[in-house]
């Protein structure tokens, strides 16, 4: 009983370490993103810095830097908890295999004093010789036998529980070094997190006089954001429109006993009438979601979705229909899946949007200074389909945005390590 006790807690002591193996993978790529992302908004920094750019863009981009540090530090506090969890089960295994291999030491001892005391040769036949019958005499040699293969066992038991033994412990001192690598880290990076913000408060007195221009400056800006949102709210429903009507003829051609009020449904509706063929496409991007590439090669996320504080202006809260990702001037934006364009459009001077279709998804690429694509063309994953917009302030940003027909969903929870 004891031995199938432990055979349970080995089991789930194993899955348990495979699920945490797996959420420690996805931390670390998590991390590495994170990093790469701090990399990014410090080059971005520094190139504000040497351009002696708008002193607001500095503290946005020092702000994004901050939250990402923030960000890279809970992470690594995960990994050193899930670290910590593991050393636990490792070190509860290595209890146990202590416990099971001093009982089979234990009883391997006694076997072999046993064997030891009846070792002679003499004393074996005539433990054969002295059976009453030939059949008890064939039961003695074999239970000799078995008795000598349950000893081989034993000891062959015991070689593979030291070797596992070890490797538990070797496993063990490899975590603990870990474990105090992430303080380590944990530890700079809180350092760094501390200049930041000491920097950061030095850039917000610096424009503590332009305040109310400032102030200003923000609220024009998002009345110009929600008119542009308006735009592309009405682009989507005419985009809609469109393949309803499309839908509706197909239907009419495929069924010509459709009746009118079939057809005005399809056409009527405010969501997308999907084919078979368009409820693959849409299947599969729903598929990818949390697996889809970054429409960009290389950035950092500057502005997140939805309602927040601005960076600068705390008491003013701001909504974002998208995310923002900061980049390199001259930088290309790429489809993050295969699908059909259905718009391209100028929401402004120098301010361009395509809109590119997955089954009744919509990806979205705001703020493009050019495209190299057209409505109606097929488009890849991966794809490049304009160059993104460096504004007067010399801020380089796509506005990526994900619809599902009308509904505004969070590009955050699509692309992969965000």
């Amino acid at each position: 009983m004891p031995k199938f006790i432990f055979s349970l807690f080995f089991l789930f002591a194993v899955s348990l370490s495979f699920g945490q193996t797996d959420a420690q993978r996805k931390l670390e790529e998590r991390k590495e993103q994170l990093q790469k992302e701090i990399r990014e908004a410090e080059n971005a920094l520094q190139n504000e810095k040497q351009k002696q750019k708008s002193v607001t863009v500095q503290i946005a981009q020092q702000a994004q830097k901050i939250k990402l540090r923030e960000k890279l530090i809970n992470t690594t506090e995960k990994q050193a908890k899930l670290l910590s969890d593991d050393i636990y089960l490792n070190q509860l295994k290595i209890n146990a295999l202590k416990k099971e291999l001093e009982e089979l030491k234990k009883d391997y001892a006694a076997m072999i004093v046993k064997s030891y005391k009846s070792r002679s040769e003499q004393s074996r036949a005539m433990f054969l010789l002295s059976s009453e019958n030939f059949l008890q005499a064939y039961k003695r040699a074999q239970y000799m036998k078995q008795y000598s293969n349950y000893r081989k066992n034993q000891g062959e038991e015991i070689t593979v529980k030291s070797k596992e033994l070890i490797a538990y412990n070797e496993k063990l001192g490899v975590q603990k070094t870990e474990k105090q690598k992430l303080i380590v880290e944990n530890v700079k990076e809180r350092a760094e997190l501390e200049k930041e913000r000491q920097e950061q408060e030095k850039l917000m007195l610096s424009i503590k006089k332009d305040v109310k221009k400032l102030t200003a400056d923000i609220k024009k800006k998002q009345q110009e954001t929600k008119q542009i949102d308006r735009k592309i709210n009405a682009l989507i429903k005419q985009a809609i429109a469109e393949a309803n009507k499309k839908a509706a003829a197909a239907n009419k051609k495929a069924n010509p006993k459709a009746t009118v009020a079939e057809t005005k449904a399809i056409e009527n509706s405010t969501k997308i009438v999907l084919t078979p063929e368009g409820k693959i496409v849409s299947n599969n991007f729903k598929a990818n979601k949390g697996r889809l590439p970054w429409p960009v090669s290389k950035g950092f996320v500057s502005l997140k979705f939805g309602d927040q504080p601005h960076p600068l202006q705390k008491s003013l809260t701001i909504h974002s229909s998208g995310v923002e990702i900061s980049t390199d001037s001259g930088t290309s934006v790429r489809a993050v899946f295969a699908g059909e364009v259905t718009r391209v459009q100028l929401l402004s001077p120098n301010n361009m949007v395509v809109f590119v279709q997955h089954g009744d998804f919509y990806t979205v690429y705001q703020n493009l200074s050019s495209v190299s694509v057209s409505k109606g063309d097929k488009v890849s994953a991966l794809q490049n389909i304009g160059k993104i917009t460096t504004n007067a302030a010399g801020k380089t940003a796509v506005k990526f945005i994900i619809m599902q027909n009308t509904t505004t969903l969070n590009p955050q929870s699509w692309l992969a390590n965000m």
